[in-house]
């Protein structure tokens, strides 16, 4: 609508001029008219073909018509994609030719008398004729063009940020199933640590206090209190880690998988873990290992404990980590090969700490299968993980001897 409204002004304005361009060159007059309507009809090309529009309007200078048609093609010539140098060769054209009409029509004007200027005034205005016919449309134009380019520029930049953003924002979706995973992982493996020995060790006592409980009634009642004790405990232990999973750290009604990171529940399991071997806030550490090794002589198992080297305190994962590796084992010698006599073995290293715990062969065959303990398979894998995640190397399979051991080296970090 606008091409054609401008099209239209610039036709109406071009037939008036035609007027008295067919009067000065001898025309009759609708030839003249015509002539003009043709050359302003052209403006409909701008957009198209806005080099012919300029042309077109060079063209009908010396006929003194078609001003909107040469300030309208000058600019949307300045505003296209074309180069530079076109268009500085077009603009300069259109200056020159409008600086030629003014100059020989001011001079015949003045010749004539019907200008009443001095000579030496016609070049100045001229020039500034010309300039003021071409200059702004052509400032504009480039003005105009440059900032499409720019709004064109900003919105391709957009376009390419906001691909970069979902590619980002899948990568970030990716990196969060990942670490949910490996949080799942670790909450897994910390609630195994908390209720694997404490459970097993039940079990042996049940076991043994239905052994001895015609035989020996002292004992019997000694071990249904170790078991009573070591039940409450694993439950606490439990409630604490399930009252997180449930109500996200006291905050009840809202639901676990929409407003409780992984993260805080694998807090609340390692710290539940930690209880289950004492009352320290940091976890387990190796001078607890006598205690452990306490509870599974009282529980039947004939372990002995041997450390090498210089005792000194790790840095608490180290410690926690070994603790762990013996604690597991412990466990596992109790499901497998219950009865048998196990050696515990640390050695503190210049620069690494290394346990080993290796079982004989159970004395009485199938005693293991006596207390009916069951297996997930996650324990070795379990230990893997955590002596792997510091750097170390775990070693675990069966001896010659028809036992199994344990072994694992974790470099030492000094607390």
């Amino acid at each position: 609508m606008l091409d054609m409204s401008l099209a239209a002004v610039s036709a109406v304005e071009c037939s008036l001029e035609g007027i008295q361009f067919s009067r000065d060159a001898g025309l009759p007059v609708p030839v003249g008219m015509a002539f003009g309507l043709f050359a302003g009809v052209t403006l409909l090309l701008r957009r198209k073909w806005p080099v012919a529009v300029v042309l077109v309007s060079i063209a009908i200078t010396p006929a003194q018509m078609g001003f909107l048609l040469g300030l309208v093609g000058l600019y949307t010539l300045a505003a296209s994609e074309l180069p530079r140098r076109i268009i500085g060769a077009l603009a300069g054209m259109s200056f020159v030719g409008m600086f030629i009409v003014t100059y020989v029509r001011a001079h015949q004007g003045m010749v004539r008398g019907d200008l009443s200027i001095a000579g030496g005034f016609i070049p100045f205005l001229s020039v500034t004729t010309a300039l003021g016919m071409t200059a702004p449309p052509v400032l504009l134009g480039l003005y105009v063009g440059a900032r499409r380019r720019l709004m064109e520029s900003l919105r391709e930049r957009a376009d390419s940020l906001e691909r970069e953003l979902m590619l980002l924002a899948e990568r970030a979706e990716e990196r969060a199933e990942w670490a949910r995973n490996e949080e799942r992982t670790r909450i897994a493996r910390e609630m195994h640590d908390v209720v694997a020995h404490r459970v097993s060790l039940m079990v042996v006592h049940a076991a043994a206090l239905q052994a001895v409980a015609r035989k020996d009634p002292e004992k019997a009642v000694k071990n249904a209190a170790l078991v009573g004790d070591m039940g409450r405990q694993a439950l606490t232990e439990l409630r604490e880690m399930l009252g997180v999973l449930r109500t996200g750290e006291g905050l009840a009604g809202r639901s676990v998988r929409d407003d409780v990171p992984l993260a805080a529940v694998g807090a609340a399991a390692a710290a539940a873990a930690s209880r289950a071997v004492g009352d320290s806030s940091e976890g387990p550490c190796l001078a607890e290992l006598d205690e452990l090794i306490g509870q599974s002589a009282a529980a039947g198992m004939v372990v002995h404990l041997s450390v090498e080297g210089q005792v000194r305190a790790y840095a608490r994962e180290v410690e926690q980590t070994a603790y762990r590796v013996v604690q597991e084992a412990l466990t596992n010698v109790h499901k497998h090969a219950a009865g048998a006599k196990t050696h515990v073995r640390l050695a503190h290293r210049s620069a690494e700490i290394a346990m080993q715990v290796e079982n004989e062969p159970p004395s009485e065959p199938g005693s293991a299968q006596s207390a009916r303990l069951p297996s997930g398979g996650n324990g070795l894998v379990g230990m893997k993980e955590r002596v792997s995640a510091l750097g170390g190397v775990f070693v675990s399979g069966p001896t010659d001897a028809g036992g199994f051991r344990v072994s694992a080296v974790i470099p030492a970090q000094v607390a």
